[in-house]
This record gives C-alpha cells, sequence and structure tokens, in this order.
C-alpha cells in the first residue's frame, strides 16, 4: 500500500564558503548529500540504488530541466507542494557512488530569506525528501523502499536522518553580507527578518 515516505540529511553550512562567491544580485548556492542508496537511514529504511535512480532520472529530465524543482521549509505531511511556502529551487543532481548530490539555490521568497539568515548565521539544517510508495519488511525494524516509489520533492527541515550528509554554501547574495553580527536564537533570526520586512516586531 502506497504512503507517504519521508528522508532526512543534515547539511552544516561553513561560514568560509558564506563569504566566498559574493557577486552581482546572485542568491545563495548550496551544495551537498541529498539523499543516499543502498544504506539504512535512522528511519531503518532502504532506498535500492535502481530505485531510486529512476526516480531521480524523472525529476532531472522533468522539474529541474522544467526549473521548476521547488521545495519548502519544513515540512508537509502533504504530497502538495504549496507555493506560498517556497524557499529553494535543486538547480542540478548528480551521483558520487551511493550518494546523490545536489545544487540548490536559495530564492528570495519568505521562507527563502528565512533559510538563508539560518545558514548565513551557521545554523544545522536538514533537508528531506518527500515521495510516495510501498515498502517491504526486512525484519528487525527495518523496511525498502518497493518499485513502486515516486519521487515528489526536498524539502529543508530541522530533524536529520541521513547519515554523514553535509551542506555547503558556495555563494550568497550581498544584501546577507549587512549583516556582520551574530544571532544568539533562532527566534531572533526571525524576527529581524519580520521587522526589516514588515516594520513589525512580532517575535520576542
Amino acid at each position: 500500500m502506497a504512503q507517504l515516505l519521508i528522508e532526512y540529511s543534515v547539511f552544516t553550512p561553513k561560514n568560509t564558503q558564506i563569504n566566498e562567491g559574493i557577486s552581482g544580485n546572485k542568491n545563495m548556492v548550496v551544495e551537498g548529500v541529498v539523499q543516499r542508496a543502498e544504506e539504512f537511514n535512522h528511519n531503518g529504511r532502504r532506498y535500492p540504488y535502481e530505485i531510486l535512480k529512476k526516480e531521480v532520472d524523472k525529476y532531472i529530465d522533468g522539474p529541474i530541466a522544467e526549473n521548476r524543482a521547488l521545495g519548502e521549509l519544513d515540512h508537509p505531511e502533504s504530497s502538495v507542494i504549496n507555493l506560498k511556502n517556497t524557499s529553494h529551487n535543486i538547480k542540478s543532481l548528480w551521483w558520487d557512488g551511493n550518494d546523490l548530490m545536489g545544487k540548490i539555490e536559495i530564492l528570495p521568497t519568505p521562507s527563502g530569506n528565512i533559510l538563508m539568515q539560518l545558514f548565513a548565521n551557521n545554523i544545522t539544517v536538514g533537508i528531506s525528501s518527500r515521495g510516495m510508495g510501498s515498502v517491504k519488511q526486512l525484519g528487525e525494524g527495518r523496511v525498502e523502499v518497493d518499485d513502486d516509489f515516486e519521487l515528489l520533492c526536498w524539502d529543508f527541515v530541522s530533524t536529520p536522518s541521513t547519515h554523514g550528509a553535509f551542506m555547503k554554501p558556495t555563494s550568497l547574495n550581498e544584501g546577507v553580507q549587512h549583516n556582520s553580527f551574530k544571532y544568539s536564537t533562532i527566534n531572533s533570526i526571525l524576527s529581524d527578518i519580520i521587522c526589516t520586512q514588515s516594520g513589525i516586531c512580532c517575535i520576542r
């Protein structure tokens, strides 16, 4: 029976890379492992390489080629991508062995601006795939994704599950360079963004 399948990978930006590659009005771009095949993740779920590759190839030829490989900030329990919550657009995907690598542009949307400030302030976030499909039991709390799997998108989230995946920011738009101070909490990041955009400081 098909179900919503959610996977997570950790992405950790580095300050030295945030300060590099500043030119014009380019958006922040991050690169790293987005998913891994043939390995059990923290959810006890494994994606066979051929099954994941088939869906990745379709995703490259479809959403990525058509410049609509969008994802959200925070993970909805839904198979629908909500445009008002979009924060990024995947520009390319490629394989490094069983690791699926990605190059992702952070968009200047409200959610994208929050995500950009999290990266700029060295906050660890995760990337999470969404897909539909069924699984088969392998025993001892482990399952394998079946060949009816359908990949939907990747979202940025706070909870990781894939082992050893890291994000590397490679470029950042000039607006972020104006923030030379450090935020002490995530709430202060959100408050600064809302105050700057609306003039109303509603987060304390």
